[in-house]
């Protein structure tokens, strides 16, 4: 059995500033303390593993950190024992942490109120590991590398040429580079205040997989609400998405999103396509971008030991080989290659965006560009996709990549109501609901360039739809519903879960059994009351805090919203309830993380005036979960494109009690609009 890491990564009592590719993950106090997951990153490696400071004579005490955009971090210290005049304290240090492209930015500003002049010395202790992210992220210790003196500052390198240089201003007084220390006298009048600034800089010969971007191609819509909790999200979501954007490296001018901090900062099939596709009402230059950059790097060959088979998208880009250890209750050490196939949703996916991305105005010429890709696609769906049963599934045949191949990839993931794991290869069920939309969108593309196989695609569909129907649909006392997935013998895993919430709007499911799925969403089961369930509380395998039994994933609540949604705009009963009760979820989710909504968070029950448990190793910000605000919006004004009036068509979301809502900036194609509405 592979040992537990020695330090669980417990991100949510960390400050964090992400500016892609680099991102710092700090303490309150702002000290980067040599102590599990701390650091600041560039390029999935830590360029410093410790950053403390200490002022002679004084005690630091913290009382405030905050991050003060999606990358800066704010802390604020009192000096106990300098100055003081009574109980009040009189000098006290901020200290503020800044990401820009390529530079890291340590200001540490020094003030003093006493009356007379305080006299200390600032001590900065500095370390670099240059350690991979996996190997932090698994709690595999990393030595410190030795420290170089340089003018003003310090430096540190390893054998493959890695540079990393921290320097100050002003100059540091004094240098010890065998501890790591950089010392400056200080002293303060009256009223005075001394800054010090360290710049950390890397130069990294190595490959590059990913670039920064100083430019959003998403529009920065402006909302205005009587609920300030709406504009407070959508703010923080647009920052958030800002500075996880990346280029890709083959054309910068192609963008995407990365998944997010800290361990998914590169190109993730799944997650870069459904937050694209969250953020079509904010124009389709990300979709496009996104598309093309996951074509340049399709699949074209069958390998096991990645994953890849021809038109497949890919999992994940890192810089190297990833050795995660043990992952999500597996005792298997999980070791991924820099390019990894091991998804089974993306390629549909792919298919799904590119469709939506054109009926939201994405240039013509564009999309043609990208249909022999889609062809290539649909390919994988037909022929490396489906197994022998007519479904899409999957298996690690390398043995050492993931056990589970959709969003819920932890290996105990899929289970049985009764809290048995299900044995792959497996057949999940919203991975059919996405296979039948994807070869209904392609076959729309198909026509619509004057390109044969469309009538193929939608018989292949309606089998899927059918096989889908007499195989995946289970009862228990409360009725019918779609089980999570077919196992190795073809049983379905009977759990209640949330993957049934991806099936609506997908076009796989009737009226009537997306009344049944909207009844299952909306029940106290699901739903927490912070949003949806991964698992019903009701499973036996259920847990508030289990990764994907029972947690609630916030993309996951604004994917069902989207298909409740639709749902309601077809007439199906429940469909707005459903919803409602869902998007207040959410809302009332969102103070509880100063608006940035996490990875995911605790499944328990809301609590009249509380706030949602953290879970402990969430990722926030992350990119689809950012992407979740703008989800709410479309909900709730009921945006759908209307590819042959070339615009957009408004319906507002049935059965809410919505507050005054305007939203300013929205995109079709390339064309700007606003909407507003009122509480009635």
């Amino acid at each position: 059995m592979t040992p537990a890491p020695a330090r669980q990564p417990y991100l949510h009592d960390l400050l964090c500033a992400v500016r892609a590719p680099a991102f710092v993950l700090c303490g309150s106090d702002g000290a980067i303390d040599g102590d599990g997951v701390r650091g600041v990153y560039v390029n999935d490696r830590r360029v410093l593993s410790m950053s403390t400071l200490s002022l002679a004579g004084a005690t630091l005490a913290s009382v405030l950190g905050e991050f003060t955009g999606a990358d800066a971090t704010r802390s604020v210290l009192i000096a106990r024992g300098l100055g003081d005049c009574g109980a009040d304290p009189t000098v006290w240090v901020e200290r503020r942490r800044e990401l820009s492209a390529g530079l890291a930015r340590d200001v540490i500003e020094i003030r003093s109120t006493a009356h007379q002049p305080v006299r200390t010395e600032l001590t900065l202790t500095l370390q670099c590991d240059l350690a991979e992210i996996a190997a932090v992220k698994s709690g595999r210790p990393s030595p410190a590398l030795p420290a170089a003196a340089v003018a003003g500052g310090l430096s540190w390198a390893d054998p493959e040429g890695v540079a990393v240089t921290a320097l100050t201003d002003p100059p540091s007084a004094g240098i010890d580079a065998g501890q790591g220390l950089l010392t400056w006298p200080v002293v303060l009048e009256p009223g005075g205040t001394a800054r010090f600034q360290v710049d950390v800089r890397v130069d990294d010969p190595g490959p590059v997989v990913v670039l920064g971007c100083d430019a959003s191609v998403i529009a920065d819509i402006a909302v205005l609400s009587s609920d300030v909790r709406i504009p407070l999200l959508v703010e923080q979501a647009l920052a958030d998405l800002h500075a996880l954007e990346l280029r890709d490296v083959t054309d910068p001018d192609d963008h995407f999103m990365a998944a997010g901090a800290p361990w998914f900062l590169t190109m993730f099939g799944r997650d870069s396509i459904l937050t694209a596709r969250m953020l079509l009402p904010l124009g389709t230059r990300l979709a496009a971008g996104t598309l093309r950059a996951l074509a340049r790097r399709q699949g074209t060959k069958v390998d096991d030991t990645t994953a890849e088979a021809p038109g497949k998208i890919l999992h994940e880009i890192r810089r190297v080989p990833a050795e995660h250890g043990a992952f999500g209750g597996d005792d298997r050490a999980l070791s991924l290659p820099p390019v990894y196939y091991g998804t089974v949703d993306a390629t549909p996916l792919w298919i799904i965006l590119l469709h939506d991305a054109w009926r939201w105005g994405m240039p013509a010429a564009e999309v043609a560009k990208l249909l022999d890709a889609m062809t290539a696609a649909l390919g994988w769906l037909g022929d490396y996709g489906q197994d022998d049963s007519g479904f899409i599934s999957y298996l690690d045949s390398a043995g050492h990549g993931l056990v589970n191949q959709g969003w819920k990839d932890s290996a105990d993931s899929i289970q049985f109501e009764d809290g048995r794991l299900a044995q792959a290869p497996l057949a999940l069920s919203e991975v059919q609901g996405y296979a039948y939309q994807a070869a209904v969108c392609g076959a729309d593309l198909l026509d619509a360039f004057d390109r044969p196989g469309g009538a193929e695609w939608r018989t292949w569909a309606a089998a899927l739809a059918e096989r889908f129907r007499a195989r995946f649909w289970v009862h228990d006392e409360h009725g019918p519903y779609p089980a999570v997935a077919l196992d190795r013998h073809g049983q379905p895993a009977d759990s209640v879960a949330s993957n049934m919430g991806h099936l609506l709007g997908t076009g796989i499911l009737n009226n009537d059994e997306s009344a049944l799925v909207a009844a299952r969403l909306g029940s106290a089961a699901l739903s927490s009351g912070y949003g949806l369930r991964s698992m019903a509380a009701t499973s036996a395998g259920y847990s508030p805090l289990s990764y994907h039994g029972g947690s609630v994933w916030t993309h996951d609540t604004a994917i069902a919203i989207h298909g409740l949604g639709i749902a309601t705009s077809q007439g199906v009963p429940g469909a707005a309830l459903a919803a409602t009760g869902l998007i207040s979820g959410l809302l009332e989710a969102a103070p509880g993380f100063d608006y940035r909504l996490p990875e995911l968070y605790s499944g328990e029950a809301a609590r009249r005036g509380g706030h949602p448990t953290p879970y402990p190793a969430s990722c926030r910000p992350q990119a689809w979960a950012a992407a979740s605000a703008i989800t709410l919006l479309t909900a709730m004004l009921g945006l759908r494109p209307d590819a042959t009036a070339g615009g957009v068509q408004v319906q507002a979301l049935a059965g809410g009690s919505w507050p005054e809502l305007t939203v300013r900036g929205l995109s079709y194609g390339d064309d700007a609009y606003d909407v507003q509405l009122s509480s009635d």
